[in-house]
């Protein structure tokens, strides 16, 4: 297959998907290479919100209006580890900018300007990451284990966790119930 970047594509796993891990996700690829590619699945909620993480890490918030916001499983890798995709993209000392839109921060000084009331505009906080090896995402999108699309910041972070998988198929024009769990080649 010939070299393609989906950075800042979300990756729609396909109904056939059996990989509990990814089954009826909706992942944003936040850096993709010939080194491989690292995403965060954007529309798995835990049962845990922002003020238990907080208080997890011995972390004040000031601002209560997070609280209640959800913590996500942003993918099976590094699960004990949080991932704050966000924008605008910042000044953080540990940052992977997504085309300039957005930042992926894994420094501890991103939550503490969250619970100081001065966090990024739009955030969404996940523990993990999905991590795919040197040629592994190409394999599966052949596999036909995934659409793809490019991204939108308002399906991530102004609609509810449920409604994202949809809202990234509707850009393409599809329906996840209409979807066919097999695939042919032409």
């Amino acid at each position: 297959m010939s070299s393609i970047d989906l950075t800042y594509h979300f990756l729609i796993a396909m109904p056939n998907m059996v990989d509990p891990y990814f089954a009826r996700t909706l992942t944003l690829v936040c850096e993709h290479s010939a080194q491989g590619a690292l995403g965060i699945v954007v529309n798995r909620p835990l049962d845990m919100t922002l003020q238990t993480l907080f208080e997890r890490l011995s972390l004040s918030m000031r601002n209560t209006e997070l609280a209640d916001a959800p913590i996500y499983f942003g993918g099976p890798v590094q699960t004990d580890r949080g991932f704050v995709l966000h924008m605008p993209p910042g000044h953080w000392q540990s940052t992977l900018r997504v085309r300039d839109r957005l930042g992926l921060t894994t420094s501890r000084d991103v939550l503490e300007a969250v619970g100081r009331g001065e966090g990024p505009e739009k955030m969404l906080v996940s523990l993990g990451y999905a991590g795919w090896a040197a040629g592994q995402l190409e394999h599966e999108l052949k596999q036909n284990a995934w659409l793809t699309v490019e991204a939108q910041e308002a399906i991530i972070f102004d609609l509810p966790a449920e409604e994202r998988l949809p809202a990234a198929l509707e850009l393409l024009g599809l329906d996840y119930a209409r979807l066919a769990d097999v695939a042919g080649h032409a």
